[in-house]
């Protein structure tokens, strides 16, 4: 049987394909009694993903601070309720790959995992 290290790293080396990395995200979000804190581990496995790959954007970066603040200020609340008010209309939220790349000579740069901010404890 696998160790949880290695689980991770394999996980982490699949979320570099961006049809993983979506599914994975749109998988959490699909959940019917949301976890706001697998939500957050999703989106930092995913950003861990691309930092590997050298392939997060300084935007990317400043983005994932800022939602990262908002999930852990508030639960995740506003973002669960964004899917369930969707789904009450009649509609689904998807994540979908978006159909650019990310040009080599983009404002990507080599950001470490000690810049993100603490994982929270393993379940």
């Amino acid at each position: 049987m696998p160790t949880s290290d290695s689980y991770r790293e394999y996980l982490i080396e699949s979320l570099k394909d961006p049809e993983e990395a979506a599914g994975f995200i749109g998988a959490i979000l699909e959940e019917k009694d949301p976890e706001p804190v697998l939500l957050r581990n999703a989106i930092r496995k995913v950003i861990e993903a691309r930092i590997r790959m050298n392939a997060l954007s300084e935007s990317a970066k400043e983005h994932h601070e800022k939602l990262d603040k908002m999930l852990t200020e508030s639960g995740g609340s506003e973002i669960y309720s964004l899917v369930e008010l969707l789904e009450a209309l009649g509609f689904k939220l998807e994540i979908t790959v978006a159909d650019t790349d990310l040009p080599a000579d983009s404002e990507s740069r080599e950001i470490e995992e000690s810049e993100l901010s603490p994982e929270p404890a393993k379940f």
